[in-house]
């Protein structure tokens, strides 16, 4: 196993781990303190979900000896960052991370569940992850309007990320975001107490279950991570020549998530983006040793995840609007992805149209956000729509 390592496959696990986590640790914290995490919660949060990408990036790579990349559920973040918190608090969110981690185990023990999934058209669940990501991306634009003196220098070094290379865009907009906190934020007027040691207090929450976090969290987010993130990064894998036993590795980050779920931890799932730069030639020459990098960038998320206190305190001296803005900056590449895919097929437009607009509404139907009726509403449309033309056919 050992002499598999190459110093292309170090160094691209390296870097995938450093632009994975620079890309995307402000919207995990969004999403956690729009659930109603307390500074300290999003701490432990932040440091377990990062601890389970690490625990997952070391443990798939090494027992299938593919570059099975890993990460958060960065859609599913961005999902909770634009919903309205539970009537239970964090609490009730913690118990709808806990039952979206089992639906994913589910998943991963039921191939009969998988196809279900599977089965739902892919304009639809794109429609779906469009919908949800909107708000988030909306927020750069927002905080321009309001704060354009700290928003504008982030904006021009995304652009100048983007320019040279579009996996230095964010880590460009967060080296942005760093000077203009140290030259521009006065810590007084911003900072929350937080804990500033390397471990946060890990205390689990409580959970609370209903039904309403079940359908309006949990089964929401379960749908996002599996559509936005692990069909994707199977395909990705695939794309690149890998033989994927989609099985097993659902099963196993959700385990993962289970296990982490009570401390506020979102799901981790399998990545895209990390994958495809693991498991190209950049991580070297023979694919068989490519594996490596994902292995390399698990111990460099477990390194990381001890900075979870100090990012949570630096994150909490910056304006909300800062923040959201620099995480709504990560998600515009997703969010054009899934807006082009949910509209390619030219002859069922309205479905996905329907789905993005009211997931991307905000709205509540019977305490249920519209994440779950954009979805129910979508296949209603699609299934008219199919049997009508069907009919028309003959």
């Amino acid at each position: 196993m050992f002499r598999d390592l190459s110093i292309p496959a170090f160094s691209m696990g390296i870097l995938a781990a450093l632009v994975g986590y620079s890309a995307s640790f402000a919207i995990v914290l969004a999403g956690l303190t729009a659930m109603g995490a307390t500074a300290g919660q999003a701490t432990t949060g932040l440091f377990f979900a990062t601890i389970g990408m690490g625990i997952c990036s070391i443990w798939l790579p090494a027992a299938t000896r593919i570059p099975a990349a890993v990460a958060w559920s960065t859609p599913g973040a961005a999902f909770l960052a634009a919903t309205a918190t539970l009537p239970g608090g964090f609490a009730e969110a913690v118990g709808a991370l806990i039952s979206c981690a089992g639906l994913i185990v589910l998943t991963g023990l039921s191939p009969a569940l998988g196809r279900i999934v599977s089965a739902i058209p892919k304009p639809i669940a794109n429609g779906l992850l469009a919908g949800v990501l909107l708000k988030l991306c909306l927020a750069p634009a927002v905080a321009l309007g309001s704060i354009p003196v700290l928003v504008l220098p982030v904006l021009v070094a995304w652009l100048a990320g983007l320019t040279w290379n579009r996996l230095a865009a964010m880590p460009f907009a967060v080296l942005a975001f760093l000077v203009v906190l140290f030259f521009a934020v006065d810590p007084a007027d911003n900072a929350i107490q937080t804990d500033t040691g390397w471990l946060p207090v890990v205390i689990p929450v409580m959970p609370v279950f209903t039904l309403q976090s079940f359908f309006s969290i949990a089964l929401p987010l379960y749908l996002v991570t599996m559509a936005g993130q692990n069909i994707p990064g199977f395909a990705v894998l695939e794309l690149n020549g890998y033989r994927v036993d989609r099985q097993p590795l659902i099963r196993k980050t959700g385990i993962v998530s289970l296990a982490f779920a009570p401390f506020g931890s979102i799901p981790v799932n399998m990545s895209a983006i990390t994958a495809g730069m693991m498991a190209g030639e950049d991580a070297g020459r023979d694919p068989a040793t490519r594996y490596w990098a994902a292995i390399t960038s698990g111990i460099v998320y477990v390194l990381l995840a001890f900075a979870a206190a100090l990012v949570t305190s630096l994150a909490s001296l910056a304006p909300l609007a800062l923040i959201t803005a620099v995480a709504g900056l990560a998600l515009v590449p997703a969010l054009i992805g899934s807006i082009s895919a949910a509209f390619s097929e030219r002859t069922q437009l309205e479905a996905p149209a329907l789905t993005f607009l009211i997931a991307a509404s905000g709205m509540t139907l019977w305490g249920i956000s519209g994440a779950f009726w954009g979805v129910v509403v979508g296949a209603i449309i699609w299934l008219s729509k199919t049997v009508a033309n069907r009919s028309t056919d003959r």
